[in-house]
């Protein structure tokens, strides 16, 4: 079966299954992994729906059971993979929740949803339905949790309120994807004995964002 026509469709519709017999978790998950796996050897521009379907061991018949295009299969992997932030703990300090939220979106980026957001990046510059999904998938849970730390954080008397506490996602995002993806030294990193370099961004950018806060260190 061929490439089917690129469509225009919203975030939305990489969640949205087409209908047809009940979907198999095990040939979800498959199809994902080859996703990230094919994007990251050809880039979008070389990713085929027959190549990722040949990866995971299915049909191109049961793939576009599950996602109408490629463009559909790109968005639904980043839904899947981008957004994987665990709880939401109260540390207690804005320290320690800022911390957590950072720790949180090193583990994101350098996992299997950082693998394909290194991809997608480049692209989404040109591609409306990959750059929502991708400001909903990145930007928008750590928007709602930047909120969540500065509301804790000025009830506590920890930091002066923000008159927009938005920027702290921006900060939080910008940061750790310069830091992970555009660092000359961030891929070498892991290789040594040292901490990895989601835990060395963190170390090296959480005393400047607390000071950007206007927190004092505990």
């Amino acid at each position: 079966m061929g490439e089917r026509t690129e469509s225009n469709q919203t975030a939305a519709a990489g969640r949205r299954p087409a209908r047809g017999r009940p979907r198999d978790a095990e040939r979800d998950r498959a199809l994902l992994e080859a996703t990230v796996q094919v994007l990251q050897e050809n880039g979008y521009g070389g990713l085929t729906t027959a190549a990722v379907a040949k990866r995971a061991g299915v049909s191109t018949a049961t793939l576009y059971r599950r996602w109408r295009s490629k463009e559909d299969l790109v968005v639904g992997t980043a839904v899947r993979w981008a957004s994987d932030l665990g709880p939401q703990p109260d540390t207690g300090s804005v320290e320690g929740d800022l911390a957590a939220l950072l720790r949180d979106k090193a583990d994101t980026l350098e996992g299997p949803g950082g693998r394909l957001l290194h991809v997608l990046i480049g692209e989404s510059a040109h591609n409306e339905a990959l750059a929502r999904v991708l400001d909903t998938a990145i930007i928008e849970p750590v928007r709602d949790r930047s909120a969540t730390v500065v509301r804790r954080a000025v009830d506590r008397g920890d930091i002066p309120p923000l008159e927009n506490p938005q920027v702290l996602a921006d900060l939080v995002v910008g940061s750790m994807v310069s830091r992970l993806f555009l660092t000359p030294d961030a891929a070498h990193r892991s290789a040594t004995d040292g901490p990895s370099s989601g835990e060395a961004a963190i170390r090296e950018l959480l005393p400047f964002l607390l000071r950007a806060l206007g927190a004092q260190r505990g």
